[in-house]
């Protein structure tokens, strides 16, 4: 099962201290918009997403179709895939938007201690 890229989601206070901090550990902005309360930073293969007010508490993100530079994959387990093997497994979801066949959704799950993990399908 390939989960796709991974990156962390961190629900921050101010995003502008937030870059400012980032930019200084060597992070640079490669995606997202300040104006809509987020940015996409990028440090060699780590990714990591600035996230002001759109939820409570940090979240483990996967892309399934996106590898580290957020380039889609030729091959890769689609989300719906994905989704059925979840659920066949008995892991409860805390969230799930599958609408279509095909292309963009996306579904939570919440690990044992409490952690979100996003599975998010840009593609």
């Amino acid at each position: 099962m390939e989960l796709g890229a991974f990156s962390i989601s961190l629900a921050v206070k101010e995003l502008e201290k937030s870059r400012l901090f980032y930019e200084k550990l060597g992070f640079k902005v490669v995606g997202g918009e300040q104006a809509q309360n987020y940015l996409i930073m990028k440090n060699g293969d780590n990714n990591i997403g600035l996230f002001q007010g759109m939820f409570e508490g940090n979240i483990l993100t996967f892309n399934p179709g996106w590898n580290k530079d957020c380039k889609t994959l030729e091959s890769y387990s689609d989300i719906r895939e994905l989704h059925k093997k979840f659920k066949s497994q008995g892991i409860e979801l805390s969230s799930e938007s599958i609408t279509s066949e095909t292309g963009p959704a996306s579904f939570s799950v919440i690990d044992p201690d409490g952690n979100s993990i996003l599975i998010d399908q840009h593609v």
